[in-house]
This record gives structure tokens, C-alpha cells and sequence, in this order.
């Protein structure tokens, strides 16, 4: 039941690399028409087979259009209709990845302001929706302490970095500026994310006080974009050691699309890579960091977690990193969802819980 997670994070990036063909051209990176094994992300290489419709070894762009077609239904649909609590628009100009869905108690009243939890979602910075944060919404709604609103940010078939971050820096600022009315204690908001939204969600964490990172997007400038607390699953956290100590980000970035956000060029590409690394901008003044990582994960390196860990420690920043061992990129825990309530109850409800550090083993 379901494919091993380096082949299902081909078939969720197979929608956006068909989306546009730029993204297919800037693929193919000697303009052959075709995609070969080289010219592939080094973690879809394994999986060529699974695309190659006609087997002669490359992909064409044909090839990729069709595998988008039957596996688009792999993918969380969106709701269209619009709805105070659905495809709010955070920016005010009608783009569809410029939204946010918020998800309340099933008996709370607006009138009681609650703390808020804003989920983040993956899918390389290429693919991926706000409706994937629902199955999160669902259960931490249900404890009726919390408000959940998941978001869209903006793709690299929609605009380079910094776009993501200034779209995620946007969303905080327009639900802080309309806490009053949608029952939110602007005090008290944290950010969760998973692999592209774990990145962002911890980057929204160490650059809250930074003016470079924040854009102008909105209607509430005036609006702090800071969080409380920060829950990252499995994201980069370095881009400059990603790929491992001494390698050139600007090479890796020619045969690893996602990396691509980073810049139209090399000199961006090179800049981008540490302006848009959270452990950059880590201060004594971040918030608070719960990171769980899967020891085998074999898409972001389980080193991007212990360098984050080792950097917040040294700034005096608590954080928390549970070690997933024999986990890859993805995992499901009940302890692990134990701990995480446990981390948000402490710093958004002010309870006095332990939060464990210890592994957990998913084997």
C-alpha cells in the first residue's frame, strides 16, 4: 500500500514540472528536447523507469504532461468556492497561491480569542496546496484550543525567492491584522510546516526581525510577521551545506530543479542560497524550534536538523530535535503527535508540559 516516499515525491513534482514549460526547458539542461538521467534530480533518478513511457531512456515533455494527467488525483483538491473561512485572499489581488483556509473548534465563538497554529505545506517549493494542512486542522481543532488556518504560498512556476517567503511573512502580518475579527489572540500564533513549509515555517521563526526578508505585500505593513513557536518537519535549513560541506550550490542547482527557487542566475542562486537559509539569521531573540527528522531521510540530509539544532543551542534558542531513527522524509507517530501538542501547549496556552528530546524509533 502507497510508494516508497523518494517515488511519491516524484509523482507530487511531476504536476509542477509539467506545469510550465520553462521549468521543463530549464530541465533539460542541454536543450534536447528530452530530459535525461543526468539532467534529473539526483533523487528521481531511481524512478525513471516509472515515466518512461516509451523506455528509450529519457523523458520527453509529452511524457511528463501525461504522468501529470493520472497522477494529478494524488493531489489535495481545492476547494473554489469563497467563504470567510475559505480562499481568503491575504494579499487583496485575486492570486489563487495567495490564499489561506482557517479551520475553528466546532463549538467555538469568535467572541473567545484563541491561539492560532499556521501550517505550511511541502512539495519542493514546485507543488503542493493549503489543502493538505486540513488532516493537521482536523485534529488540532479538536481539542478545541486552537485555530488552524493552512496556506498557499506562491510556486517557482509563479515567481523565484524571495516570493515564498514574502508570501508566508504576508499571511502572518493579515491574520495579526484581522485577529480582532476572526477570534485570533495575535499574541499567541505559531507556524508548523513539513519539508519546502518546514524551511519557510522555520525561516518565518529566525528572520522574524528582518527587514530584508520581510517584502511589502498587503494591506497591513504595519503588522509584525513574528511567531511564538515554530514546529519543523524535516526541512532545509542550510542550502550553502545541503548538498555537503565544499560543494557549489550553483552546479548542484543545474541538475536539482527545486533548488532552482532560488535564483534566475548563478549570482542569485549563490546570494539566495544564504539569505534564504534560516540557520543565517539565527538570533537569541528566535522563538522557540521543535524539529522532527527522519534519521534515513534521503531527500533533506538528517544534517540540515542537527546543524540547525547545534546553531539554535549556541544562541541559546530552546530547541527540541527528535530524531525519527529509521524514519526517511515523511513519518506518522502518535508520540511524536503527543510531544508536538505538548510544545504548543506550552507556548501558546502557558502550561507547564515537558517536552521530550528523546528519539523515537519508527522502524
Amino acid at each position: 500500500m502507497g510508494l516508497p516516499m523518494r517515488a511519491l515525491l516524484l509523482l507530487l513534482l511531476a504536476p509542477a514540472l509539467a506545469a510550465e514549460e520553462t521549468l521543463f526547458t530549464q530541465v533539460d539542461a542541454n536543450k534536447d528536447g528530452k530530459v535525461s538521467p543526468a539532467e534529473l534530480p539526483a533523487e528521481a533518478r531511481p524512478f525513471l523507469g516509472l515515466v518512461d513511457v516509451d523506455g528509450d531512456g529519457h523523458l520527453s515533455k509529452p511524457e511528463f504532461d501525461r504522468i501529470a494527467a493520472n497522477l494529478q488525483n494524488l493531489l489535495p483538491q481545492e476547494p473554489t468556492e469563497k467563504t470567510d473561512t475559505r480562499n481568503v485572499d491575504y494579499v487583496g489581488k485575486g492570486h489563487q497561491r495567495q490564499t489561506l483556509d482557517l479551520y475553528y473548534p466546532e463549538k467555538s465563538t469568535r467572541d473567545q480569542k484563541l491561539p492560532l497554529v499556521v501550517y505550511i505545506h511541502g512539495g519542493g517549493w514546485m507543488s503542493g496546496n493549503k489543502q493538505e494542512g486540513r488532516g493537521f486542522a482536523d485534529v488540532i481543532t479538536g481539542t478545541g484550543q486552537y485555530i488552524v488556518a493552512s496556506i498557499n504560498y506562491r510556486l517557482i512556476q509563479d515567481a523565484l525567492w524571495p516570493a515564498q517567503i514574502h508570501d508566508c511573512k504576508a499571511a502572518i502580518r493579515f491574520l495579526r491584522g484581522n485577529a480582532a475579527k476572526l477570534g485570533i489572540d495575535a499574541d499567541r500564533i505559531a507556524v508548523m510546516g513539513s519539508s519546502a513549509g518546514g524551511h519557510l515555517a522555520t525561516l518565518l521563526g529566525t528572520s522574524s526581525r528582518e527587514k530584508a526578508l520581510e517584502g511589502s505585500l498587503g494591506s497591513f505593513l504595519k503588522e509584525s510577521s513574528t511567531v511564538r513557536a515554530v514546529v519543523n518537519f524535516f526541512g532545509p535549513t542550510n542550502f550553502e551545506t545541503f548538498f555537503g560541506e565544499g560543494s557549489d550550490i550553483v552546479e548542484m542547482a543545474r541538475s536539482n530543479a527545486p533548488i532552482r527557487m532560488l535564483g534566475g542566475n548563478d549570482e542569485e542562486i549563490r546570494k539566495n542560497a544564504r539569505l534564504a537559509s534560516p540557520v543565517h539569521w539565527i538570533t537569541r531573540q528566535d522563538p522557540p524550534v521543535l524539529t522532527a527528522h527522519g534519521t534515513e531521510d534521503n531527500i533533506v540530509p538528517y544534517a540540515q536538523a542537527t546543524e540547525l539544532d547545534e546553531k539554535l543551542r549556541k544562541a541559546g534558542v530552546e530547541t527540541h530535535l527528535i530524531a525519527m531513527q529509521g524514519a526517511g522524509h515523511g513519518f506518522g507517530n502518535h508520540e511524536l503527535n503527543l510531544r508536538i501538542k505538548a510544545f504548543l501547549d506550552r507556548h501558546l496556552l502557558g502550561l507547564e508540559t515537558a517536552v521530550s528530546s528523546a528519539p523515537i524509533s519508527v522502524r
